[in-house]
Formats: structure tokens, C-alpha cells, sequence
């Protein structure tokens, strides 16, 4: 097998998936109809409600949506062989993940553009929707702490990477008081693109230095780290650091993987992976469990996410100029990001399974399979850094890039500068993923505990965001420091995909309420059965094996309990539900509330 092969076939299907099924979606089951206003339209308030332009919205949604996960979760999958994952990649996007994020969109915009709690709360009832707030919660929270995890090993004893992202933060911060002062975007985008190649490309000269020593930190040191930048950036304005950064970060998102992409075209590098691995059954060193559930567990966000509804029910539905674009932001921006999964996988099985294994497991589970490297020494004295049991997925996509281009003669002398690009590009998305997790998690954590304490409820009450920020930072930062890839990646898909399941029930219910034929209900059943399924088994596996398994290395009751109330809020809101079905199924089809109507 190789890269070009791969490329090719999945992109044609998504292509045909996106004009047929996309169509059918939003022509058919959802009725969109442009005579209606949106809710941009009809709220229009030059702050939140805005109608834009439907690329601008997609470029917005999908910079939103398309963080770590679809780079991070398909390379740890690799460990199953590139089948299973690219099948699970291709089949739940289109089927799944396409569909969920549509009508998670329609669903939010047919109710002025309001979060998905409220939404499950107009159309299943307080206690689902009271279910779904908390859980949305737990998910936030907990995303926090698996993306997180991504860059830890990648920064571990790594003092260019350690500054290289660290120079972003002053950077970006500059971005924003500079285009604040000028107003001129073209030149505060220029000067901000050119110092992060500087920060970069100074890496090699700090290491060595007092400066590089001070920078040099272990994994603990960066878990603590994390969450205490995460309280000052969260309570920064937006303009400062979370909205240049993310500007900034879209560039080097599109450009990394544009280089990769036609990387793999010229270069078109062949597959040494199995299309499936001896550990299907369990047992890898990566991920312990079975390939299913933990296919689509450990892929997450590349195939579906739960964490799209924040997206598409937060500032999206907010800013559609026509209800139609639905197609385009909703259904399109998913199976581009399945494309950004798919060049992660293939970065990641373009490498010798020796070398990935080595790099992705800790020494000890690395010498018990018996393995030898085969290019990884070379590639480590390239790059000039350590490169084994760099877990986290983070370092594997560096490598497999770097790989990939070293084909190229002259590309040798820049290895070690593409690595700590390509690292430096990952963790700003984590960093921005973080920023924007965490006022999140802000708001949410002020909403719940506001009806206990009334001024928490003002965001603007800044010893409420302070208490608010700390505890939410608290949290994750908690699951970040106790916890190990394995475990609270696996956390993290768990809560993700019943998220996930949770959106698909809204979906279904409100398909079945506007749709013309009920049977098209099925279009969110079919995924949602199968999810709902597998994110229950996969936490019930979890919590027995790992969790509540003392000679786990994941071993933790806080996850477990964790695991037990995600799984017990999901049936919960499945019940409620099932109840709005029947009642709706058994009512006459002219009660049925009107497509565009709240």
C-alpha cells in the first residue's frame, strides 16, 4: 500500500459522500429553506448575531472544531494497523460525524442559536436538559485534560520546543495590541508570522544556555504548568491572546498541511504498516483494549465529536447568513477535518512499526514486544533529540512529517527545524484549544453554581470568573497530572462520543418532528445506536480493566466515578428521549412543529 493510493480513494469518497448524501441531508431531511431568516438575520446585533459569509463561516467553524483530536487520536489508532482506522475514519465521518454536526447546527439555529442544553431542554424536557448541561461539563473539563496531555511528552526535556511555544504567547499577545493600535490586519499578520519562524528557527541557540536549562522541564513540572497558564489566559480579554493566536494558528494549520499533502504526492511513501496489527484483540502497549470499541474511542474527533455541539451550538449558529450554508459549514467542515485525520494516520504508518512503537510506548512495554528500530537512531540524531517514549501522539506526527520529507536531498539540514515547527504548530492549537476550553468551562461552571449563588451568574463579576476559571483549571489540571495518555485519552473519547450520542438524540428528535417522512429519523438512529453502544461498552471496559483495576497503570477512582456519571447521564437523556419519540410518533403529523420555528 502507499500514501498516494490512500489519499486519492478517501478523498474521492468524501467528495461523492459530500454532493449525495450531503444534499440529501440538508434538501431532504432537513428542509433548509433560504426564504426563512436565520437567526443572524433575525437577531442581528453587530456582536454575536452576524450574518457572514458562508467560506468565513466555514473557515471560523473549522479552525473551531479542528484541534489535537483528528491529528492526535488516528496516529495512537495506528497501533491497530492503518485499516481500521482509515475505514473508521472514512465510515464514521460521512454516516456519523457529518450528520451530527449538521443538525446539531440546524437544531441550535431553529432555536435562536441557543447551547444545546437549552435546546435538550425545549425539546426533551428539564431533566434532559438539566442532564445534558452537566454533562457538557464533564466533557469540557475533561477535554481539557486529553488535550493537554498531547504535548507534554513533545515537551518534555525539550528546551527549543519549550521556547519555540512559549515565544507564541508574548507573540501573539503583541498580534493583538498591535492590530488594536492600527487596525492594519495585513501587517500585524505579517510581522506575527515572521516571529514565529524567528522563535523557531532560535531554538538551537538557547539549548545549552541558562536560558535553555530554565526551559528544560519534566512532565510533571509542564502539568502544572499548563493549567496555571490556562487561569490567566482564560481571564484575558479575547482580543489579547485567544483571538490572535487562534488567527495566527489558522495559518500554520493550513500551510503544515498543505506541505504534507503534496509531500505525499511527490514523494508518495509507501506503507510499511499491517493493515491490521497483532493487537486487535487487546494487549497493544499504546492502548490496551480490544480495536473494538477503542477504534472509535481513541479516533474521536477525526471521525465524530461530541465537541463540535459547543461549536455548533456556541458561535456558529450565530453568524449563517442562509440556511443552506448548513451544507457547507455543518456537513463540509467535518469531512475536511476527516481528511486531516487521514494525513495523521498516514504520517503515522509511513513510519516502521518498530520506530512508532518505540516512540509511542514507554522503554519497558517498548523492550518486552521484542522490537528493533530501524531508522528512529538516524532520525533522532537529524532532529537532535531523544525520540523514544515520547508518548502522546504529538511527537509521532513530527517524526512521520520529518520522514516523509527527508526523501528530499536538500531537506536533511532542516529536519531538526521542520520537527520543532511541526511541533511548536501542534501544541499552539492545543494552547488555543485551552484557552477557549477553559473560559468555556468558565461559563458553564458560573451557569451551574449561579442558582445557588446569584452574582456568579454575571460573567462580568470578575471575583466570580476568577473563583470560576481557578476551579475549572483545577479540575482538568488534576486529570492532567495523575493521569497517563492511555487512560485520559480514553476518558476524553469516552465522555467525546457520548456527547456525541447526546447530539444525535436531539438530532433524531427534531428530524422526527419536521421531517416529511419519519423514517428519515434513521439518518441519526443508525449512528446514534451504534455509538451509544460502543461509548457505553468501552466505558464499562474501561472502568473494569483500568479504572478500578489496581494494577493498572491507569488506575483511578476519580476516572471511574467520572466514566459511571457520563454513562448514567446518557441513559438518562436517551429515556427522556425515547418517551418524546413515542408521544411523537403517535401524534398526528399536522401537530408537528413548522421547519424554521422555535
Amino acid at each position: 500500500m502507499n500514501a498516494v493510493s490512500i489519499v486519492i480513494g478517501s478523498i474521492c469518497i468524501l467528495m461523492i459522500a459530500y454532493r449525495l448524501y450531503g444534499t440529501f441531508m440538508t434538501a431532504k431531511v432537513l428542509k433548509l429553506d433560504d426564504s426563512k431568516p436565520t437567526p443572524a438575520h433575525e437577531f442581528n446585533d453587530g456582536k454575536d448575531y452576524v450574518p457572514t459569509n458562508k467560506w468565513v463561516s466555514f473557515g471560523h467553524h473549522f479552525a473551531a472544531i479542528a484541534a489535537a483530536g483528528p491529528l492526535v487520536g488516528p496516529i495512537l489508532a495506528a497501533q491497530f494497523g492503518y485499516l481500521p482506522g482509515l475505514l473508521w475514519l472514512l465510515i464514521g465521518a460521512v454516516i456519523g460525524g457529518a450528520v451530527h454536526d449538521a443538525v446539531v447546527l440546524f437544531a441550535s439555529m431553529r432555536k435562536q442559536g441557543k447551547s444545546l442544553s437549552e435546546v435538550a431542554k425545549d425539546e426533551l424536557g428539564p431533566v434532559a436538559g438539566f442532564c445534558t448541561g452537566l454533562a457538557m461539563l464533564f466533557i469540557i473539563t475533561i477535554t481539557m485534560a486529553g488535550l493537554s496531555m498531547v504535548v507534554l511528552h513533545a515537551l518534555e526535556h525539550n528546551p527549543w520546543g519549550t521556547f519555540s511555544v512559549g515565544i507564541t504567547i508574548p507573540i501573539a499577545m503583541g498580534v493583538g495590541l498591535l492590530y488594536k493600535k492600527t487596525g492594519n490586519l495585513k501587517v500585524t499578520s505579517t510581522i506575527g508570522f515572521i516571529l514565529l519562524l524567528v522563535g523557531v528557527f532560535m531554538g538551537p541557540y538557547i539549548q545549552g544556555t541558562a536560558l535553555g536549562e530554565w526551559l528544560t522541564f519534566d512532565m510533571k513540572t509542564l502539568a502544572v504548568i499548563l493549567p496555571i497558564y490556562a487561569f490567566f489566559a482564560a481571564a484575558l480579554p479575547v482580543w489579547l491572546l485567544l483571538a490572535p493566536r487562534d488567527y495566527l494558528s489558522s495559518f500554520m494549520k493550513i500551510g503544515v498541511f498543505i506541505a504534507l499533502i503534496i509531500g505525499v504526492f511527490i514523494i508518495n511513501p509507501a506503507i510499511p504498516f499491517p493493515a491490521v496489527t497483532e493487537f486487535i484483540h487487546g494487549g497493544g502497549p499504546i492502548l490496551a483494549g480490544p480495536v473494538w470499541p477503542f477504534i472509535s474511542i481513541t479516533i474521536a474527533c477525526g471521525a465524530i465529536s461530541g465537541f463540535h455541539a459547543f461549536v455548533g451550538s456556541g458561535t456558529t449558529p450565530k453568524m449563517l447568513d442562509r440556511w443552506s450554508d448548513i451544507k457547507v459549514v455543518g456537513f463540509g467542515a467535518m469531512l475536511v477535518e476527516c481528511v486531516v485525520g487521514i494525513m495523521a494516520l498516514i504520517a503515522a504508518t509511513a513510519l516502521q512499526p518498530a520506530d512508532y512503537f518505540a516512540i509511542n510506548s514507554t522503554p519497558e512495554a517498548f523492550e518486552a514486544l521484542g522490537m528493533s528500530t530501524v531508522h528512529l537512531p538516524e532520525l533522532a540524531r537529524e532532529i537532535g533529540l531523544n525520540l523514544e517514549g515520547r508518548t502522546g501522539g504529538a511527537v509521532t506526527l513530527a517524526v512521520g512529517m520529518t520522514y516523509i520529507f527527508t526523501k528530499i536531498p536538500w531537506f536533511e539540514g532542516l529536519a531538526s527545524y521542520f520537527f520543532q515547527f511541526v511541533i511548536m504548530f501542534e501544541a499552539v492549537f492545543v494552547l488555543t484549544a485551552i484557552d477557549a476550553g477553559t473560559r468555556v468551562a468558565r461559563y458553564i461552571i458560573q451557569d451551574f453554581f449561579g442558582d445557588i449563588y446569584k452574582p456568579l451568574k454575571r460573567v462580568d463579576w470578575v471575583p466570580g470568573s476568577i473563583f470560576a476559571s481557578a476551579l475549572a483549571c483545577l479540575m482538568w489540571g488534576y486529570l492532567l497530572f495523575s493521569g497517563d495518555i492511555g487512560s485520559v485519552w480514553a476518558l476524553f473519547g469516552v465522555s467525546n462520543q457520548m456527547m456525541a450520542s447526546i447530539g444525535l438524540i436531539i438530532g433524531a428528535t427534531v428530524i422526527l418532528k419536521i421531517a416529511d417522512k419519519r423514517r428519515y429519523m434513521f439518518t441519526c438512529l443508525i449512528p446514534l445506536a451504534y455509538l451509544f453502544v460502543t461509548v457505553n461498552y468501552a466505558g464499562v471496559w474501561m472502568v473494569a480493566n483500568v479504572y478500578l483495576n489496581p494494577t493498572a497503570s491507569g488506575y483511578s477512582i476519580l476516572n471511574a466515578s467520572l466514566s459511571i456519571i457520563m454513562m448514567v447521564l446518557g441513559i438518562i437523556i436517551l429515556i427522556s428521549a425515547i418517551k418524546k419519540w413515542i408521544e411523537l410518533w403517535n401524534a398526528p403529523r399536522t401537530r408537528l412543529a413548522p421547519i424554521t420555528a422555535a
